[in-house]
């Protein structure tokens, strides 16, 4: 049963050159490349715009002493950058269907490669759990995998023999599974999932309930307790959320609340959020869209429709000055600040994802030069928006540098960040930010299984399928104007959320 161990929490949706997707302490996926490969936005690289500058303005002899094989790469990566401004936005062909019970389909094909993406949404996260049975969702997802009435086994198992991919994720707004598989194995993996969502109860026992139950228990102990920073996601949402707010608790529950957990109260949480009307299926590849979507209404037709379940109600909780200490098993202490931010796809939201690439996006950014390369008090600094459904936040996080302390880099980061704010970005910090976010969108609909789960997100949290133009276009039309206005409506210097973790012997 161990495999399913690989069936987890989502975190937090940070986009573009913020993401990490499936991790904290990923590569960027957004960020725009130089034409020899180099990271225009990154810590590997410089950014073109300004050598431009000291051609055209008072530094030319600097670019004299420069060989003439970086002048070269320099002017390429030049080019890069003017072409991917000049870029068409990405472009989707997808259909939207809805069955007589309510189950929405959403199809795409792309006929590049032999491979199809199914992804089932159910939308049902951790803000839908009440009060005593946080976990649920997650706990839910896990036992997804472990067999309905006409296959009681691991699910993982067919499509190991097939090379197909298996997953399902659970963040605070939904759950989804997916499968990438060879397109003639589309009807086992629309077979596969439509037997889980009419019979898992008939398979569901208290021997796999207790099994999962300890899984997701030592998931937790993994990913947060025994991770160092792991706790802060934690503390995030208990600090952050008030108690009785849909965000208060984490995706993966407390030990007191996954105990709890009966077999009785996890069967009715299927019956409840399980059902068709309640769920989304998007099949992107190799496909052909009339016989697809015959598939889908083979397969999802016949089941009843049951009900959608509705999105939780919260509003904008106040912001307050807060100072928390924690210890943990690191060996630098770090400083957290965050605050409160506009909703997925609400105004601001992208904004402030242009703010986080200003303020900590390569070594010349706004709050990386001064506090890690000019002062060296941090080790390291980034900033990033954590957007969600019903609110977002946006984070600051340092490092202390090595023989530094909590009290110096604190004094610092505030000044760092005072300064940074007082300027609204320059038209080159703007340029390089927006370009890093739009080459992001192209890799997030190159693949079948990314473009499946972008999809599906569109249409539950934007309300169509068909929004990705729309969706780069709030980043693309942005002004530095309006990111200064998102700084200074929402970054409160005086009214932060502040956490430090630091070393259990301090």
């Amino acid at each position: 049963m161990a495999r399913t161990t690989c069936c987890r929490p989502s975190p937090p949706l940070r986009r573009g050159p913020h993401v990490v997707k499936g991790g904290r302490s990923k590569a960027p996926l957004g960020r725009a490349l130089a034409g020899d490969g180099r990271l225009l936005n990154g810590r590997r690289g410089a950014c073109v715009l300004r050598w431009q500058r000291s051609v055209l303005g008072t530094s030319v002899p600097l670019m004299v002493r420069m060989t003439r094989r970086r002048a070269l790469a320099l002017a390429s990566s030049s080019l890069a950058l003017c072409c991917l401004g000049a870029a068409p936005p990405p472009e989707i062909d997808v259909q939207t269907h809805t069955l007589r019970n309510g189950l929405t389909v959403l199809l795409s094909r792309d006929s590049r490669l032999p491979v199809v993406a199914v992804e089932v949404r159910y939308m049902v996260g951790s803000a839908h759990e009440r009060e005593g049975r946080s976990g649920f969702a997650h706990l839910f997802e896990h036992l997804m995998f472990q067999g309905s009435k006409n296959y009681d086994d691991e699910y993982f198992k067919p499509f190991e023999k097939i090379g197909g991919s298996v997953n399902g994720t659970t963040n605070t707004d939904r759950t989804n599974y997916f499968e990438r598989v060879p397109r003639e194995y589309l009807e086992l993996a629309l077979w596969m999932e439509s037997d889980r969502m009419e019979s898992l109860l008939d398979a569901l026992t208290q021997a796999k309930l207790d099994n999962q139950r300890d899984v997701v228990k030592n998931e937790r102990r993994q990913r947060y307790e025994n991770t160092p920073y792991g706790m802060v996601w934690k503390y995030f949402h208990n600090n952050l959320y008030p108690k009785g707010h849909p965000y208060h608790h984490t995706t993966i529950g407390s030990h007191e609340d996954l105990t709890a957990a009966t077999l009785d109260d996890v069967k009715e949480f299927f019956r409840t959020h399980y059902v068709p009307s309640n769920a989304i299926v998007t099949i992107v590849g190799d496909i052909e869209p009339k016989a697809t979507l015959a598939l889908v209404e083979k397969y999802f037709g016949h089941l009843p429709p049951g009900e959608r379940t509705p999105m939780p109600k919260a509003t904008l909780p106040e912001a307050k000055k807060e100072h928390l200490v924690e210890k943990d098993d690191v060996k630098l202490p770090r400083i957290y600040l965050a605050w409160h931010t506009p909703a997925l796809y609400e105004k601001g939201d992208a904004e402030m994802d242009v703010l986080a690439s200003v303020l900590s996006d390569g070594k010349t950014s706004r709050l990386y030069k001064p506090l890690v390369y000019d002062k060296k008090v941090a080790k390291d600094v980034s900033a990033f928006q954590v957007s969600r459904a019903l609110g977002s936040m946006f984070v600051v996080q340092a490092t202390v540098a090595p023989g530094g302390s909590v009290a110096e880099l604190a004094k610092e980061l505030d000044a760092a960040l005072r300064a940074a704010l007082a300027t609204p970005p320059t038209e080159d910090e703007m340029l390089r930010a927006v370009n890093g976010w739009r080459k992001s969108f192209y890799g997030r609909v190159e693949s079948v299984l990314s473009r499946a789960q972008l999809l599906s997100t569109y249409f539950h949290l934007a309300g169509k399928a068909d929004y990705v133009a729309a969706d780069l276009a709030r980043y693309t039309a942005m002004k530095s104007a309006d990111v200064a206005k998102a700084a200074n409506d929402y970054i409160h210097l005086d009214r932060p959320l502040r956490i430090d973790i630091v070393p259990e012997g301090q």
